[in-house]
Parts: structure tokens; C-alpha cells; sequence
């Protein structure tokens, strides 16, 4: 059987090794014997008391729990890889508050919203981050997709539900103005 302080250090372990928030579908996994669920929730918010005060936090996201440096620390450890986050034209943001706002909604609805086309390319740079799927499709001539974020698309934004979102207004600080963009979807 497992004791409560190896459940605690086992899942330390796995937090810390894991790319990816863990859920508690992913921890029950981590043990030969059947952990229930509110030993690990438990065992998770002992973490999360154990990591009080200190540079580094635990923190619940939609797809689970991760460790991640505290907000105010981001600012050094950016100096480790001086890298500029991606920023993403006026469309690929566009877009992606459409469907993060409005879902579910179609390519029609998007083109509607914003008065032009939606490219291709940026429909396809979304999905492939992981952001954004298919979910259904609409009951309407020619069954468009329907699409909606994914957790994926929460998670990498540090949210744990849509609730979470910012304001619409601040999403401008992350668009490159429509001359100067080079499509840097990728």
C-alpha cells in the first residue's frame, strides 16, 4: 500500500518531469494500486500549501495541475533565453478571440465577425499549436465545422477555464500591426 508521503513525493516527481499539466486520471496512473481520487486531491493541496511563499508555485489549470514560477519571478528567468514570446498578426488574433469568445462558431461566422476572409494558413496554424478543434458540425447546408478552444489552448495560457479570459481589450498589445506583419503564424 501506499503511504500518504510517498503519494505526496511521488507526485511531486511527476509534476515537476511533466511537460504537461497532470490530472488526476494521469496521477492514478503514476501507482500499481488504486489511489482514490480525494487522497490525491488532498495529497495536491498539501503540495500547494508545502509551496507557500516560495519562487515557485502549483497551480490548477484546465488540464490539470503544474508547477510554474510565480509571476513576478518571470521577469529574471527570461534573462536564462532572451527569446521574444511569438507575437501573431491581426488575423491569427482576430480569429482566435472569435472562436475563444463566441464558440462555438463556424468559418462563416468568424468571416462574418471580422468582414473578411479567413485564411487558410491561419485556421491551420491554430489548430496545429493545439488551440483550436473541431468539435461538431453545424446542422445547415454544406455541415460546416464547428470550432472551440481546446485545454491545450487554456493551459498554455495559464487559465483554468474560459471565465479566466482577459478582457478583449488587452489582446491588442499582442498584435503586430497589419503593415509590418510577415505572417509569423508559425
Amino acid at each position: 500500500m501506499t503511504t500518504h508521503s510517498h503519494l505526496k513525493l511521488v507526485i511531486e516527481a511527476a509534476l515537476f518531469a511533466a511537460g504537461e499539466p497532470l490530472n488526476v486520471f494521469d496521477i492514478k496512473r503514476l501507482f500499481d494500486v488504486d489511489v482514490p481520487a480525494d487522497a490525491i486531491r488532498r495529497a495536491v493541496a498539501e503540495l500547494r500549501q508545502d509551496w507557500q511563499g516560495r519562487a515557485i508555485e502549483l497551480v490548477e489549470l484546465a488540464g490539470g495541475w503544474r508547477f510554474r514560477v510565480r509571476p513576478e519571478y518571470m521577469g529574471h528567468i527570461e534573462r536564462l533565453s532572451p527569446e521574444k514570446p511569438p507575437r501573431y498578426s491581426r488575423a491569427v488574433m482576430e480569429t482566435l478571440a472569435i472562436i475563444a469568445y463566441r464558440q462555438p462558431v463556424t468559418r462563416g461566422d468568424i468571416e462574418q465577425i471580422r468582414g473578411v476572409s479567413v485564411s487558410t494558413n491561419v485556421i491551420k496554424a491554430l489548430e496545429t499549436r493545439g488551440w483550436i478543434d473541431v468539435i461538431g458540425y453545424k446542422e445547415v447546408p454544406g455541415r460546416p465545422g464547428l470550432y472551440a478552444t481546446t485545454k491545450k489552448f487554456l493551459d498554455d495560457l495559464g487559465l483554468n477555464s474560459l471565465k479566466d479570459l482577459p478582457p478583449l481589450a488587452e489582446l491588442g498589445q499582442l498584435v503586430i500591426p497589419e503593415e509590418s506583419r510577415i505572417e509569423q503564424i508559425e
